[in-house]
Formats: C-alpha cells, sequence, structure tokens
C-alpha cells in the first residue's frame, strides 16, 4: 500500500504537477523573492516597534521615578509589548455605524504602507539593504508625504468632527513641517554629491571625523538638528503631538479605530520614528559605518550594530524629549515652523552652499 502510493504520487507529480509549474512563464519569479523580503521587513518592523513601546515605558518610568512593565516576561517586563500585541489582535474591531467604512479600512494601511514602504532604501550596511535607488533620499522624503493623505482619510471617514478636526491639524503640521525638513535634507545631499543613501554613508567611512556633521561645522551641526527638529514634528512627538491633545480632540484623528487597526496606527508612528532618526545617521552620522575603524570586523556585523546603534540612540532622544517638555500650542507650533525653523533652514543652506563652493 505504502509503495503504490508513493509511485502514484512520484507519478502525479512528474505528470501533472511540474509541466503546470512550469507553464506558470507569466509568474515573475522575483516577486516571490520580494515577497519573502516583505515578510522579513515587517517582522523587522514589528520587533523593533515592539521593542521600542517598551522602552518608551521603561524610560518614562525611570524618568517619572517609577518601575513600569515588571512582571509579563520576566527581566523587566520586557514581554510585556507582546501582551499587548495579542491584546490588540483579539479586541473587538469596531466600526461606527455613520462612517465611512471603505476608507475607514483604508486609512491604517496608508498609513502603514508609507511608513514600510520607507524601510526599502535603508542601509543596515553596505550589502544589506532592500533597494539601493540612485534617489534613496528623495523616495524616503516623497513616501512620507503620502502619510497625510491616510491621516486625512482616517479623520473624514471616522465622522467624527473631533477627529476631523485632529487630522485637519496633523496634515497642516506634517506639510509645514516639510519644508524646514527638505532644506536640511538638502544640506547634506549637497556635501555628498548624491542622492543614494549607501553612497552617502561609504562617504562618511573612515572614523567619526569623516562624518558631515562636521564637513561644514558648525552650519552642518544646524541642519542636523533642525532635521531632527523636524523630524520630531514628523512624527508628531512631543513637544509637537497636537493631533493627540488631550483636553481638545481626546486622541486626535484615529479616536474612533480600536483592536488591530489601532495597533497599526501605532505600529506606524514608531516605525517612523525609527525612519526619521536613521535619515539623520545617513545623513550627517556615518550611516553605517563605525565611530572608529574596526579591523577584521566583516560588513555584514559591523555595519548593522553601527546602524542601529546610532538610529535608536536617537529615537532613545526623541522619548527622553517626550517626557520631558512640555506640549506646544497650536499657535507656538506654527510660529516655530514658519518663522524661525524655514527662514534658518534657508539660510543655513546658503551657507552651506557657498562654503562647498568655495572649498570645491
Amino acid at each position: 500500500m505504502v509503495q503504490w502510493l508513493a509511485d502514484n504520487v512520484f507519478k502525479m507529480i512528474a505528470e501533472f504537477i511540474l509541466p503546470f509549474l512550469a507553464s506558470w512563464t507569466w509568474i515573475p519569479w522575483y516577486t516571490i523573492a520580494l515577497l519573502h523580503v516583505a515578510g522579513v521587513m515587517i517582522g523587522v518592523i514589528s520587533v523593533l516597534a515592539m521593542f521600542l513601546i517598551w522602552l518608551e515605558r521603561k524610560v518614562s518610568a525611570h524618568i517619572q521615578n517609577r518601575l513600569g512593565p515588571i512582571r509579563v516576561g520576566g527581566w523587566h517586563g520586557w514581554a510585556q509589548s507582546i501582551a499587548d500585541g495579542i491584546k490588540l489582535l483579539l479586541k473587538e474591531d469596531i466600526i461606527p455605524a455613520m462612517a465611512d467604512r471603505p476608507l475607514f479600512i483604508l486609512a491604517p494601511v496608508i498609513i502603514f504602507t508609507a511608513s514600510f514602504m520607507s524601510f526599502l532604501v535603508l542601509p543596515f550596511s553596505q550589502y544589506i539593504v532592500v533597494a539601493d535607488l540612485n534617489i534613496g533620499i528623495l523616495y524616503v522624503y516623497g513616501i512620507s508625504t503620502i502619510t497625510v493623505i491616510g491621516i486625512i482619510v482616517a479623520g473624514w471617514a471616522s465622522n467624527n468632527k473631533w477627529s476631523m478636526l485632529g487630522a485637519m491639524r496633523s496634515a497642516a503640521q506634517l506639510v509645514s513641517y516639510e519644508i524646514p525638513v527638505g532644506l536640511s535634507l538638502l544640506a547634506g545631499i549637497m556635501m555628498a554629491g548624491s542622492l543614494s543613501t549607501v553612497d552617502i554613508s561609504l562617504q562618511q567611512g573612515g572614523g567619526i571625523w569623516n562624518w558631515f556633521i562636521w564637513r561644514c561645522f558648525p552650519f552642518s551641526f544646524i541642519a542636523a538638528i533642525l532635521l531632527y527638529v523636524g523630524a520630531l514634528a514628523e512624527t508628531n512627538r512631543t513637544p509637537f503631538d497636537l493631533a493627540e491633545a488631550e483636553s481638545e480632540l481626546v486622541s486626535g484623528y484615529h479616536t474612533e479605530y480600536s483592536g488591530f487597526r489601532f495597533s497599526l496606527f501605532f505600529l506606524a508612528e514608531y516605525a517612523n520614528m525609527v525612519v526619521a532618526s536613521a535619515l539623520v545617521v545617513i545623513l550627517f552620522l556615518g550611516g553605517f559605518t563605525g565611530i572608529v575603524p574596526v579591523p577584521f570586523v566583516p560588513d555584514v556585523i559591523a555595519g548593522p550594530f553601527w546602524f542601529l546603534l546610532k538610529t535608536l540612540f536617537l529615537v532613545f532622544v526623541m522619548i527622553w524629549i517626550r517626557w520631558t517638555l512640555p506640549r506646544l500650542r497650536v499657535d507656538q507650533l506654527m510660529t516655530t515652523c514658519w518663522k524661525y525653523l524655514i527662514p534658518l533652514s534657508l539660510v543655513n543652506l546658503g551657507i552651506i552652499g557657498l562654503w562647498l563652493s568655495i572649498s570645491a
């Protein structure tokens, strides 16, 4: 019986299944490889987000002189984020009766997709990068603007005036702070003469003294600070988190969301924190190159180590700022951008351009 089954199974595979698969010439097999890469990237983003949520709780707890997560998972409650993720997956998914159902479902997908796509050009080393695009920085800058669409759609589809007000406020904030962020990105691009994230990182190799933050000091340092401040506003982090002003808007554009869809907003926020910090690292802090050259250590080990170390340090500073500074008023938020950051970014960019043209 066993022999009969084995013979017939192999016969079926040889006569039917293999010719059937071979006839699928219309399937680009690299698409299957990309799907595997996408799965890996989603796993990386999920693990990073869970770690950063745990880190934020622990950092805020120590700043406020309390313990934070301590029981779930043993050592310092390391599994608390996993438990919360399971809870969000199992919670009831509620859609308001008067909401625009298709758009309500689509909004968190748009926001998470934009965050996910930004990771494709982040170089963890010279060779560990999904796509080394020759317009990598421009690609991330363009993709980040899609988030505004998702925010507006979420606020509108909720059929809640407070959600809509939160969405409009967030959109105005993101569109405004795109300008100083773009001008600061241009400063790093001018120093590198390239838009490739890998190429920009390689140009800063050889140690901390070769990083672009020192190239036109102090103006390159100012550009890095302006980019980081703009990134805080782009990711809705304190002191620019007016989308979640509890006394006015409850929780902003995602007030009506619950369960897994709410977790997508949460996941995208922490993914955007990593992307924003990574851009500062790539343009001004050496990218995946080390603080000092380390001989005999392969790039596939040293690159991800230095890149993640510097990126996570900047994320830690974001968390530190959140639990230290008060929230700005909406008029102070817009004044900071239009009256101070944009003029300062323009002047700083002009000085860096003049410096580079003279030294060329």
